[in-house]
């Protein structure tokens, strides 16, 4: 066996290789990429239940609280901000998350403020519509943080993956990003909760 052909042998080999790591490492960046897109499309799903009860929530307290415009009108204007804020999961990145997100705890602090203006209207609190859509809405304010962890947690399992060697180097090549997490900001962790389990017995 000649020298030239040793070596175009062993050539050949290493490309084999290459190309096997290079398959394996893509393969795999794209189910964690799914995983991370499947993750945040639940996320969409409960935050769309949320708006999707909000205009039967605004018609049954205004038929009783007929003074409370402002409060009323605050939370149409935080569900139409929150519906038109988008984001791709496919190319987002911490800045367009932080603004959905923004849009998103905008409509819960509207949300939790009318709760508050609701303990004024006893009748209101009684209303069977009410509680109903009110323990909806606190259904999905749960499921909401549970989809949030979830996708949290498939981010965390894609970024793992990007950072560790080899995968860091060849996710470059083929254009693979980490993903960004959902994080809270300072003034959504303290924002009260859409949670009045006890008012029905006031």
């Amino acid at each position: 066996m000649t020298k030239g052909l040793k070596i175009t042998i062993v050539l050949v080999v290493v490309a084999l290789i290459l190309g096997w790591m290079i398959k394996n490492t893509y393969n795999n960046l794209v189910v964690l990429d799914e995983g991370v897109k499947n993750s945040w499309a639940q996320v969409e799903n409960v935050l769309q239940r949320r708006m999707d009860l909000i205009p039967n929530l605004v018609e049954t307290v205004k038929g009783y609280a007929q003074f409370e415009r402002e409060t009323l009108e605050a939370v149409i204007n935080a569900r139409a901000n929150a519906t038109k804020t988008q984001i791709n999961p496919a190319n987002m990145d911490a800045g367009e998350l932080a603004k959905y997100m923004d849009a998103q705890n905008g409509l819960s602090s509207s949300l939790a403020r009318l709760m508050v203006v609701v303990e004024q209207y006893p009748q209101l609190k009684a209303n069977e519509n009410f509680l109903r859509l009110q323990d909806e809405l606190a259904g999905t304010e749960n499921r909401i943080a549970v989809e949030r962890r979830r996708y949290n947690e498939s981010v965390q399992s894609y970024n793992q993956k990007m950072r560790a060697f080899p995968t860091v180097v060849i996710a470059a090549m083929l254009g693979f990003q980490q993903k960004p997490y959902f994080e809270a900001p300072a003034e959504a962790k303290t924002a009260p909760k859409v949670d009045f389990s006890g008012m029905g017995n006031k």
